[in-house]
């Protein structure tokens, strides 16, 4: 005998409500991204100077200068991330810029000399300035309006949680070993681009 049809309330997991239900998860895990990539704008904002200036001895202009220099290069890197993004996809765009950053920041908050933390911290601009941005976009091509008011919501959180969150942890450790969590969660981001990349594609076909 035939299979008694599906009711009409029925709905498969290949259906409309399983893709739903796979986009909401994805939102999420874009949030993440999101969250990753501003922890480390809102650490950098609120102690870059302070590290050049108490663990290295930078004189205050040169330590002001420290944040500035992120800002620039991640400026520069958002001008060019429609041409990164033709280019490289979305996926490599976050992978890539996760890895970048996680390098730039060990340099910068490890680094032995003032130039070098510099250099670390405009590599660190470069690497996550297009994170942020396609994580969003990516929750937006998911889950439309929704979607990026989730993600946002996510990503904004991160900004405030970084900088107590660094304090708290150079309370216990050092200010260096707490700014390296910066460059520890832009691996976990690259990390997450990389493992949900074929989720990402299928919900969104």
């Amino acid at each position: 005998a035939a299979a008694p049809a599906a009711g009409p309330g029925a709905t498969s997991a290949a259906g409309p409500g399983g893709r739903s239900g796979r986009a909401r998860k994805l939102v999420v895990v874009f949030g993440l991204i999101a969250l990753c990539d501003a922890y480390g704008e809102g650490a950098l904002a609120d102690w870059g100077a302070l590290h050049l200036q108490q663990d290295l001895g930078a004189r205050a202009g040169v330590a002001a200068a420290g944040y500035s220099v992120f800002a620039l290069t991640m400026t520069i890197g958002r001008l060019s991330g429609t041409a990164l993004l033709e280019r490289l996809g979305q996926t490599k765009t976050l992978v890539l810029g996760g890895a970048t950053a996680g390098v730039g920041m060990l340099l910068g908050s490890l680094a032995p000399t003032v130039w070098a933390a510099l250099a670390g911290f405009a590599i660190t601009g470069i690497g996550l300035a297009n994170i942020f941005p396609v994580a969003i976009g990516r929750a937006g091509e998911l889950a439309g309006p929704s979607g990026v008011a989730a993600a946002s919501t996510f990503g904004y959180g991160g900004m405030l949680i970084g900088p107590p969150a660094i304090g708290f942890l150079a309370d216990w450790f050092s200010l260096p070993s707490a700014l390296t969590t910066v460059a520890a969660l832009a691996g976990i981001a690259a990390l997450i681009a990389y493992a949900t990349r074929n989720m990402a594609r299928a919900a969104v076909r």
